[in-house]
């Protein structure tokens, strides 16, 4: 148990590791603190409607299909560290502006969407950036272990902010969580700045020169000479467009499903942070890059329980089968994250991560609007098994692409004990 620990925990013995993920953890408890209570003050300012929770959704992320590859860009022209000080300010002085009008009284709804698209903005530039900035903190041998570790920051934050949300809204209404979020927004400069600069695994930086050829398109054609890379990034601009929704239909099945209040929201979001803590983890003990057979059975597996989730029927089992999805949906984020960085040259890795933040997380303003059209129509139950169903189909169809391409082909054994392995397929004689 101890070698297990040791393992698990290996990249926090690096002091600019430890740093990164401390401020990380303090930023995002906040972070989810405020989107929690965002999402129920927006449900209360519009009469609990799924469109405009899907509008504030998709303005969050939209001016992540604008503005991200430009930040992949700047992440292989100029010091990393320095880029994420600054747009994690920016984030910090928009979140103290948006709490104080909450906590006054003075904010409107389309005040909410404002902000939304600015924190958008800060986020578009952070999120790429912090992605290539990993491996120079750790290095290649520690990065699997390192991204790992940083996706179970992420999940732990996502236990700690709702579950203290969803307490603090049923208590003391949204103000108190807007302001308590934005006390904590401003860790992760504070941890950046004492970082050890000459401790970054890190070539020189590029020369003025060596920065004006440092164009966008170039990453585009490096992913799109690679069949590895281009496997991945497809599949998740599907699954990211319709499977990865929970923020938008917690908070309805919560509030207008199974008629609750914040508190149950609340629980939703843990439980689901619960088991996505889960998969995280269990990513930290990968040592090498993951099989494509095993990233996509993770995709296959998270868009069937999809479909089981939009089909329950009670509270309890909801809650229950959160915790399998959340398992699900990290382990599958973490198998694509960590096939795509490993498989990436560092000269190109802030554009590619960039490419692969936009085909992600770019994807999701559509993907709310749409699911919200569907939940506000349909029902909400729906929105989510729809989802399952066609997150399902990207990792079948996304498998049959692969066994194609690699010229192998699937076997089934029953006994002694059911087994699916892939073996290469029988070359076909000519007759």
């Amino acid at each position: 148990m101890r070698a297990r620990l040791t393992t698990t925990f290996v990249s926090l013995t690096v002091r600019n590791y430890r740093l990164f993920a401390g401020g990380q953890l303090i930023k995002l408890i906040g972070v989810w603190m405020m989107y929690i209570a965002q999402d129920w003050l927006v449900l209360e300012l519009s009469n609990d409607s799924a469109m405009a929770l899907g509008l504030v959704t998709a303005l969050q992320f939209l001016p992540v299909m604008v503005l991200t590859l430009y930040a992949g860009s700047l992440a292989d022209r100029f010091d990393k560290r320095t880029l994420l000080m600054i747009s994690n300010g920016a984030w910090a002085g928009l979140a103290v502006a948006q709490a104080i009008l909450v906590a006054t009284g003075g904010i409107q709804l389309w005040m909410i969407m404002v902000f939304g698209l600015l924190l958008g903005v800060a986020q578009a530039i952070e999120t790429p950036v912090r992605q290539a900035f990993v491996s120079e903190l750790v290095g290649r041998t520690l990065l699997p272990n390192a991204l790992s570790l940083s996706a179970a920051t992420f999940q732990s934050s996502r236990i700690v902010g709702p579950a203290l949300a969803g307490v603090g809204i049923a208590a003391w209404g949204t103000g108190p969580i807007f302001l308590l979020s934005t006390v904590v927004a401003i860790a992760p400069v504070i941890m950046q700045w004492r970082m050890n600069p000459a401790d970054l695994h890190r070539a020189p930086l590029p020369t003025p020169e060596e920065r004006a050829d440092t164009k966008v398109m170039d990453g585009l054609r490096y992913v799109r000479s690679r069949h590895d890379l281009l496997l991945p990034m497809i599949t998740m601009a599907v699954i990211g467009t319709f499977g990865y929704n929970s923020q938008l239909y917690l908070a309805l099945l919560a509030k207008t499903v199974f008629q609750t209040d914040a508190a149950t929201f609340g629980l939703f979001n843990t439980a689901l942070a619960v088991g996505a803590l889960g998969g995280a983890l269990a990513g930290t003990w990968r040592r090498s890059r993951p099989s494509v057979y095993l990233y996509l059975g993770a995709g296959i597996g998270f868009g069937a329980l999809s479909i089981v989730v939009g089909l329950a029927g009670a509270v309890w089992l909801v809650l229950l089968l959160l915790l399998p999805l959340g398992f699900s949906m990290v382990y599958l984020a973490q198998a694509a994250n960590q096939r795509v960085q490993l498989g990436t040259d560092a000269a190109y890795r802030g554009r590619v991560m960039a490419l692969y933040v936009l085909i992600f997380m770019g994807t999701m303003p559509i993907g709310s609007m749409i699911m919200s059209f569907v939940a506000e129509h349909l029902g909400v139950q729906t929105s989510i098994w729809l989802g399952g169903a066609i997150s399902l189909a990207a990792g079948v169809g996304g498998l049959v692409w692969q066994l194609r391409h690699a010229g192998e082909r699937l076997s089934v054994q029953v006994r002694p004990w059911p087994r699916i392995s892939v073996e290469a397929a029988e070359a076909v004689v000519p007759r």
